[in-house]
């Protein structure tokens, strides 16, 4: 089936040549193609350049061995759609509604339907449990610390200190070991939807039976179980976003899952502001506090009201061989059977690819030897443990008040990040706001300096605000969304796993070692130490970490095969493209990573060795670039230099 390169004349191929090798190569004219790290040397569509009576054909197999004979026409029509985007054009048997659709897909993308939005709303209302789970436990310490006796009016670590930071940070310990691990579970047996229903029971149940607990320990065991509502919902929501919306506004609506995040932390806040000063009543003691958790879990009531009307993941329904309800959930999705019909066919040709590489195999292990899924993992890695270590894990407030501004700035200043995710970049998102957040955490840090109380409270103040404001349409909301589609689907609920679980395990970290750092390095030299981890992190992403806009999921196959050394080789490359355009004025040609590729794979087929050692590389591209520099500018010295040629250039 798979010409990618022909002219498109009929071929018979054999079904494992229709399919992905291992490697992700597609044949090339009955033969397969050169891979570089398992990336073909054509990036294009996998259709492409096939026959259409070979297209036509297949399609016809594929109806009738999937039963969807009754939907042969769309099938052929939304076939030759997933080969060509612009194939209304050259055929006529489209009609005036399916040429209306799909053009308004390029010209007015963010003209959706009700279901998708329903599925918006559903997610982001999921997204604010977590929330106000995560922040209304920050009043309700104030007052349960003293009922339980487990409150210290010390500044520096005691043993009731560390209680209530393990009491507080008790769901975080339990996704991070334990709750996370069962995404994969879960997601097999009940599907996304289901999933989302079940977890937001358990925050519900959960966050009531805090509210009725009556010692520390009982509360910790309530609140470790609130864990297991939180792990898998925060694994499974992005990829349920992810697998349901087009590839067009994918990352805006996925970042749906942080920017109402924020809004929960806000509400949480809010919450903690208006019980604070309730009154026991009814013989109720510490009814503030109880009333502050239990609050919690009313979004979780709502969403299980609303899951039952959602669709299913179309993705997940063909990974089950439910093509029928498939199908049917993405006419809801999308305004026209053509579109469905062409998503269902192409989801279906790239996915059979996985199904072959799945089969006899462990999943888990895969996650780390396989290159492609490696190098998902560590950008995923490098994005949840930033979330993390980039400062954003700890708060200490020196009132809710300024909490409440806090949480109000994250959500606000999440709200570019839907316009910009998609067309800026995941990527660029982060490179362009980690510096900054470096410079405000410095600010942060100095402000403790100051020796009027009221000017330091407005010193950090106004430094942790000026890092919400960089951080929320960042660091914020992108490791999410770029977790959740990195990974194949055959793995990718253990991936999220991976990646939600690095993030929780952080985050634990964090809360209960925040106070003893702060203590022993003063707040000054705690600041710093997250500023410093900043800049490490900017350059792990610039090396590490892919851009993944406006690419399908399956397509993002073809982004992650590249190798890691190729793709460090090219971050540094963009740093000498920004010297020399920024500051040295030139107009040097741009960096293009897949071209890069190719010429990596060329050199490597010569055996030209120097390309496979990344230091090596490295220090030449640096040595290469002052050469052309001093050649420009001082021509006599220029001349007996020698310089060695560079594999990376080649």
């Amino acid at each position: 089936m798979f010409n990618a390169y022909g002219s498109g004349s009929r071929i018979d191929v054999t079904h494992d040549e229709r399919m992905y090798n291992q490697r992700g190569c597609f044949p090339q004219s009955g033969r397969r193609t050169r891979c570089i790290g398992g990336v073909t040397l054509n990036l294009e569509n996998p259709l492409r350049g096939i026959a259409h009576e070979h297209l036509m054909t297949e399609v016809e197999i594929f109806a009738r061995e999937r039963g969807l004979m009754h939907i042969l026409g769309e099938l052929k029509k939304g076939a030759l759609l997933a080969q060509d985007s612009q194939a209304y054009k050259r055929y006529s048997i489209y009609s005036d509604t399916d040429i209306k659709c799909l053009e308004d897909e390029v010209h007015h993308k963010w003209s959706q339907t009700g279901a998708l939005y329903y599925v918006v709303v559903m997610s982001s209302l999921a997204a604010a449990i977590q929330g106000m789970d995560e922040t209304v436990v920050n009043g309700a310490q104030l007052l349960y610390a003293k009922q339980f006796g487990i409150y210290s009016a010390s500044a520096l670590p005691s043993r009731e200190s560390w209680l209530v930071g393990v009491v507080n940070s008790a769901p975080y310990l339990c996704c991070a070991t334990f709750s996370c691990w069962l995404t994969y579970p879960m997601n097999q047996w009940l599907g996304r939807r289901k999933t989302i229903f079940v977890t937001c029971l358990i925050s519900f149940v959960t966050c009531v039976w805090s509210a009725l607990t009556g010692s520390w320990w009982h509360l910790f065991i309530a609140r470790f179980f609130l864990g297991v509502g939180i792990g898998p919902k925060s694994a499974t929501v992005p990829v349920y976003a992810a697998e349901c919306s087009p590839a067009a506004i994918r990352g805006a609506l996925v970042m749906m899952w942080q920017m109402w995040t924020a809004f929960g932390i806000f509400l949480g806040t809010l919450v903690d502001l208006a019980f604070y000063y309730i009154p026991n009543r009814g013989g109720i003691e510490g009814l503030n506090w109880r009333l502050m958790l239990a609050a919690a879990g009313i979004p979780g009531l709502i969403v299980c009201l609303q899951a039952p009307f959602a669709p299913e993941s179309p993705r997940w329904l063909i990974s089950k061989g439910r093509y029928e309800d498939a199908f049917n959930e993405l006419c809801r999705l999308r305004f026209s059977r053509v579109q469905a019909a062409r998503d269902l066919y192409y989801i279906h040709v790239l996915l059979e690819a996985e199904n072959e590489m799945k089969k006899g195999r462990n999943r888990v292990v895969e996650m780390f030897t396989i290159p492609r899924n490696r190098n998902a993992a560590l950008a995923s890695w490098i994005v949840m443990f930033a979330q993390q270590f980039c400062g954003s894990g700890f708060s200490d407030p020196a009132a809710l008040a300024a909490s409440l501004g806090f949480g109000a700035l994250n959500w606000l200043f999440a709200l570019p990040a839907v316009f910009t995710i998609d067309t800026f970049g995941r990527r660029n998102l982060l490179l362009t706001t980690f510096p900054c957040m470096a410079i405000c955490l410095l600010i942060t840090g100095s402000a403790f300096w100051i020796t009027s109380k009221n000017g330091r409270l407005a010193g950090v103040t106004i430094g942790m605000y000026l890092f919400t404001i960089f951080y929320s349409p960042g660091e914020g909301p992108v490791p999410f969304v770029y977790s959740a589609e990195a990974f194949p689907l055959y793995i990718r609920d253990i991936g999220m796993s991976f990646a939600t679980a690095t993030t929780w395990f952080w985050n634990f970290t964090l809360s209960v070692t925040w106070p003893s750092m702060s203590n022993a390095f003063k707040p000054q030299g705690a600041f710093g130490w997250y500023a410093a981890w900043c800049m490490i992190l900017w350059v792990l992403i610039l090396l590490f970490v892919r851009e993944t806009k406006g690419k399908t999921l399956e397509e993002l196959d073809q982004v992650f095969s590249i190798p890691a050394k190729t793709h460090a080789i090219y971050g540094i490359k963009q740093i000498m493209y920004g010297i020399k355009k920024y500051f040295l004025f030139q107009s040097p040609p741009p960096v293009d990573l897949y071209e890069m590729a190719v010429e990596n794979e060329k050199c490597a087929a010569r055996r030209e060795g120097p390309q496979n050692h990344f230091f090596v590389s490295l220090v030449g591209v640096i040595v290469d670039t002052l050469h052309a520099q001093t050649t420009r500018r001082f021509p006599i010295a220029a001349t007996p230099v020698a310089v060695v040629p560079l594999a990376v250039d080649h």
